[in-house]
């Protein structure tokens, strides 16, 4: 599985941007796809996913700012940001995962793209 996000960029606090997340190769074999960020100096946190059935979660942080949301028919993956706030500045990661019966879970990475929120 190979992720490829796009739609970063700079905004002033109170904007809007939307990124997508494109998957290539096996997607058949994904159950969940997530958004998540990095912030310098912090860990990697999750602040959005999607399951079948269009299960969505949301971080605390960013719940009814941020919409997760898929087209199976084109292979993508969005997160709508609104109302963004400085501290939503990171990098953000596409992530696909694939659970097996067992349990096991196998992460796919994008390579990131920035968002910088000015205040």
């Amino acid at each position: 599985v190979q992720l490829q996000a796009s739609g970063g960029g700079t905004v002033q606090a109170g904007g809007s941007l939307r990124l997508s997340c494109t998957a290539s190769g096996s997607v058949l074999i994904i159950d969940t796809m997530s958004w998540f960020r990095q912030a310098p100096g912090k860990q990697r946190e999750r602040v959005a996913l999607i399951r079948s059935a269009d299960v969505t979660d949301y971080a605390d942080s960013v719940k009814g700012r941020f919409t997760i949301s898929r087209d199976n028919a084109k292979n993508m993956v969005y997160l709508q940001m609104n109302n963004l706030k400085p501290e939503d500045s990171a990098v953000y990661y596409c992530n696909a995962r694939r659970t097996y019966y067992t349990g096991l879970a196998v992460d796919y990475w994008g390579q990131g793209t920035q968002v910088t929120v000015s205040s």
